[in-house]
């Protein structure tokens, strides 16, 4: 903020639960029975209801009685130390939670969650808030029991098939990086229009955490493979959806992927795949397998179905792009986004994330007239490849209407694109890997929509 002669404003938080159990039973009753546009309008007929909070309450003209007495927690006891074996969040945050969206899939098992983004800081996910995607539901899975199988194809891709117990795997040489995950289909009902209203459902399929594991690479060395004729490694799960991707040898050669059974400092969760999962930096998250069980050395792509007929974009003359597994570089203003409300006009500190699966966000410019003029927003630190970075930038708002978007550029030299640039060589029809700009409308009254520029 420059100068202390412009006030700050203040801001009224995007509603976290504004669907009630009965509102998403109707949702998915209209979903079955084959109703068009049934997600947008619930959620805007769940806004319209009054979702959103109240707005904070004005000082007492006399004083501020919090100031003037005393509190409670001033003049007593608190609770015990390690009342709770594992911290919790506070009860006044309780509404910060994942979400999944109504109607989006037939069976709570093989759907998402979406990441609370707009109440999150920093870069890093809290592990109890990182989005889900399941195809068959989450196990809680006996460590001491799992094994990882590493084999080839043909025997004259590696010297010696191995498999490793949990205990063996963590005793080897590990390493610890951050890195986001994206989900494929993360601002797919984007494609088609402004489906959804807050950033955490337009945006939420995407996390960021710090991964501990072994690099894949030592377990192939140990298994004495050729990586001349090895070209291909297909990653099998332990699930019931056989979930299985095809990752080229060249990442692993690269000693980014990593078979991880640690986040954020401690094990990973059931819902992220412990006790082992495959992380593979800047790669769609479908290919970060869950329940890692089995790796194959191949020598050509496995073409499973998740990569042949799921996760494939569907171009305008018909064809599907297939292979499709970088996340091409993009970003997201959080603050202030969809359902929020500006309370009044000043001061605002624009806030928000870019990543790029090919490597380091370079920069970010900020628009918030639509795209007339752009500015370059302050990078945060740290700034590393293949992880979320946050950008931020002043901002005066004067009570107009404003477009707030957001423009990433990564290291490679790729801008993100607008929603009508993407459009002109992808088409309408496809729900993924859509990395177009993010609009974000404050209108007068400060309310902030969900908006897509013609």
């Amino acid at each position: 903020m420059s100068g202390d002669s412009v006030p700050a404003g203040s801001l009224r938080k995007a509603p976290e639960n504004f669907l009630s159990a009965e509102s998403i039973r109707t949702v998915q009753d209209q979903a079955r029975q084959g109703r068009r546009d049934f997600v947008r309008q619930a959620f805007a007929a769940a806004l319209a209801g009054g979702g959103a909070v109240a707005a904070s309450a004005q000082s007492a003209p006399e004083g501020d009685p919090d100031i003037l007495n005393l509190p409670e927690h001033s003049r007593g006891l608190g609770q015990p130390v390690a009342a709770e074996g594992y911290g919790k969040p506070s009860r006044y945050e309780a509404n910060v939670q994942r979400r999944p969206s109504p109607g989006l899939t037939q069976t709570t098992q093989a759907s998402v969650s979406f990441a609370p983004l707009q109440s999150l800081f920093g870069i890093v996910t809290p592990n109890g808030l990182h989005f889900e995607r399941h195809h068959q539901g989450w196990w809680d899975i006996d460590p001491s029991k799992h094994r990882l199988m590493v084999n080839g194809s043909d025997t004259k891709l590696l010297k010696k098939p191995l498999v490793f117990t949990m205990d063996e795997l963590m005793r080897l040489p590990s390493v610890s990086r951050f890195h986001f995950i994206e989900c494929g289909a993360n601002t797919g009902m984007e494609w088609g229009n402004v489906a959804v209203p807050t950033c955490q459902y337009t945006h939420g399929m995407l996390s960021c955490s710090e991964f501990t594991g072994v690099p894949l690479r030592v377990l192939f060395d140990l298994c004495g493979v050729d990586y001349k004729r090895a070209r291909y490694v297909l990653a099998e799960g332990a699930d019931g959806s056989s979930m299985t991707r095809t990752v080229p040898v060249e990442l692993v050669e690269s000693g980014e992927v990593l078979v991880a059974y640690g986040q954020n400092g401690e094990m990973l969760r059931p819902e992220q795949g412990y006790p082992l999962r495959l992380v593979v930096p800047g790669v769609q998250g479908v290919s970060w397998v869950k329940y890692l069980r089995r790796l194959e050395v191949g020598d050509q792509p496995y073409g499973s179905k998740d990569e042949t007929i799921h996760y494939i974009d569907l171009m305008p003359g018909g064809l599907h792009r297939q292979y499709t597994s970088t996340q091409e570089c993009k970003s997201v203003v959080t603050t202030p986004s969809g359902g929020q409300v500006l309370l009044d006009k000043g001061y605002f500190q624009i806030s928000g994330l870019a990543w790029s699966g090919r490597g380091k966000v370079k920069r970010v410019d900020v628009t918030t007239d639509g795209g007339r003029n752009w500015r370059t927003a302050r990078l945060q630190d740290p700034v590393m490849s293949k992880c979320l970075t946050r950008f931020t930038l002043d901002w005066h708002w004067d009570g107009k209407p404003a477009i707030i978007q957001s423009r990433a550029m990564d290291e490679t030299g790729y801008v993100q694109p607008s929603s009508r640039q993407l459009r002109a060589v992808r088409g309408t029809r496809s729900i993924y890997h859509n990395n177009a700009i993010q609009s974000w409308l404050v209108e007068e009254s400060g309310e902030v929509r969900n908006v897509q520029l013609a």
